[in-house]
């Protein structure tokens, strides 16, 4: 079981986010945020499919403005992503956002940090500060000639000198790179040093294919550690797909419970069956089913059970004919082409 590593706890609107509490997925809209309607016709399927907080892009005053229809319509807390200009954090907080994600060194003099500060600590808005390996300071690159974990861990404990002279705690913390590496060793580097919650993944990590690789080994490193109290899994692909990836990931761990965690066999020369084909049907038809529950699709009815003795229910094919199995026990022979069926309905019964 993973021990996770003690930090403080915020909330992000109703959700917590460190101090123990469960590690909560987000994602961000791939939507014009000033196009409210699209915005929040994704914001529903993705807190649908497990999504538990939301972040979309600020990029000028008419988004900022779009946020007060996008909040008080959304199911789930809305952080803004804004960069460089302080008004837009002001806006955004007007509007009645959850949280920020802004770094208060890129927004320019002290005094407009302050009333950023001020208004997020009056409306108790925590603030996210996005370490990103592509837009360090030209002072830490001299410094460091490279984006290395320790220049990003220098660049977040400026940023957080900021806050806390202002007398402002409520913070969590990212530190991305699309280089895993670098993002592990930061993350470790950061967890030593502070214990304010942070923020999880691996920024830029790509397509389906290689983002999904680059987000699991990297978040599957830092989170087996007990680093991490939120994740969002960067991908160039539907945010769905971020969001089902990144349950995967927290399931794998022991993390978090939710929907099917599918068991099934790579096939071998026992195989009789079309198990490629099969397992892929289960996934599909489960990919929506919420209750925790391990289901097994193997390919030899002499060893299936056995090796699927911890699964909840599961098939295993032979000749033509099937066996239909919970806890490693069978309760009943199935016709091949009945077994996908059988196996749904036992487990909607």
């Amino acid at each position: 079981m993973v021990h996770r590593r003690k930090t403080r706890k915020i909330f992000v609107g109703n959700v917590p986010v460190g101090g123990g509490s469960p590690v909560s997925v987000q994602s961000m809209t791939k939507t014009d945020t000033r196009d409210t309607k699209s915005t929040l016709k994704q914001i529903r399927a993705l807190a649908k499919s497990g999504c538990e907080i939301i972040r979309i892009a600020v990029p000028d005053i008419d988004a900022a403005k779009a946020i007060g229809k996008i909040r008080k319509n959304s199911p789930i807390p809305v952080i803004a992503d804004i960069h460089f200009d302080w008004r837009l954090a002001l806006e955004a907080i007007k509007q009645g956002v959850d949280g920020l994600r802004i770094n208060p060194g890129n927004i320019g003099a002290r005094w407009k940090v302050a009333e950023v500060v001020s208004a997020a600590s009056e409306k108790n808005i925590p603030i996210r500060i996005g370490v990103n390996a592509g837009s360090l300071s030209r002072k830490l690159l001299e410094k460091y000639r490279h984006p290395l974990p320790a220049a990003l861990v220098e660049s977040a404990a400026e940023h957080i000198d900021i806050l806390e002279s202002l007398r402002f705690r409520n913070i969590k913390v990212s530190l991305k790179a699309s280089n895993v590496l670098t993002t592990v060793g930061a993350y470790r580097l950061f967890s030593k040093k502070f214990r304010y919650p942070l923020h999880a993944g691996i920024s830029e990590a790509g397509p389906s294919f290689t983002g999904i690789i680059k987000s699991s080994v990297g978040l599957g490193i830092i989170l087996s550690e007990g680093i991490g109290d939120t994740v969002r899994v960067s991908l160039s692909a539907d945010p769905l797909e971020e969001v089902r990836v990144a349950y995967e990931i927290l399931k794998s761990l022991g993390l978090r419970e939710k929907g099917v965690n599918i068991i099934s066999c790579p096939t071998c020369g026992r195989c009789q069956i079309d198990i490629r084909g099969l397992a892929s049907k289960v996934e599909s038809r489960l990919k929506d089913f919420d209750k925790p529950m391990t289901v097994a699709v193997m390919g030899c009815v002499v060893n299936g059970p056995g090796e699927a003795r911890e699964a909840d229910i599961g098939i295993a094919g032979g000749k033509g004919v099937g066996l239909l199995f919970k806890k490693g026990k069978i309760i009943k022979r199935v016709k091949e082409k009945a077994l996908l069926k059988e196996l749904l309905d036992e487990i909607n019964r």
